[in-house]
């Protein structure tokens, strides 16, 4: 749906975006808020609702989209290695292309109010547990070898979570080179023999998530 509301919704999530990944939730301020989305603070209300609203909407949002595009992956039945691989490039794609989504998402959870953090974190496990079953699969297939999977995986995702602040589309290396170079050392982290070639398609479905 198109139209000046839906535009002007578009355009307050957007300044809300750029401004909570800039100062964090705390630091916004309403009037800062309204300025940057080009309305007054009393007709901001009317279209976000409350800051928390908009502050849950973003978070809820941007963690549906990589629930979806990671069970996706997983159902394909690709095998372990291939699978980990598309989540790793997944994953990395959707930190450098919506790096103020991504920042806000994992940085202020704990603005939320207790309420609205169940239901958040409901969403960040039901993505960890794709990871984890994927790994936990490798491991028992014997394609994967790691001292401790609980461990690797919270070290994946923490490697693959910083590209949201160091990478930049203007910079040496493209965005398809950054998601290979993850998904090859992840694999090598998680002691695979035998890993797949790099395939872009978990960029591409992103790509179609996220518009």
């Amino acid at each position: 749906m198109s139209g000046p509301a839906h535009d002007t919704d578009e355009r307050v999530r957007a300044a809300a975006v750029r401004l909570f990944a800039e100062k964090g939730f705390n630091g916004t301020g309403i009037r800062e808020l309204a300025d940057a989305a080009g309305l007054s603070s009393a007709s901001l209300y009317h279209y976000m609702g409350t800051k928390q609203d908009l502050l849950t909407e973003i978070m809820e949002t941007s963690l549906n989209r990589l629930v979806a595009a990671a069970r996706m992956l997983a159902g394909r039945g690709d095998g372990p290695a291939a699978t980990i691989a598309a989540l790793v490039q997944m994953h990395v794609a959707a930190h450098a292309l919506r790096q103020d989504e991504t920042i806000v998402v994992d940085n202020e959870l704990r603005a939320l109010t207790p309420e609205r953090r169940v239901a958040v974190l409901a969403l960040r496990d039901a993505y960890e547990q794709v990871w984890r079953e994927v790994i936990d699969d490798g491991c028992a297939r014997g394609a994967f070898r790691v001292p401790d999977a609980r461990v690797a995986r919270l070290a994946l995702l923490e490697m693959c979570t910083g590209v949201a602040r160091w990478y930049s589309p203007g910079g040496p290396l493209s965005l398809a080179e950054v998601t290979a170079a993850h998904a090859a050392m992840a694999l090598a982290m998680l002691g695979c023999a035998d890993p797949p070639a790099a395939d872009g398609s978990a960029i591409e479905l992103l790509a179609e998530l996220w518009r």
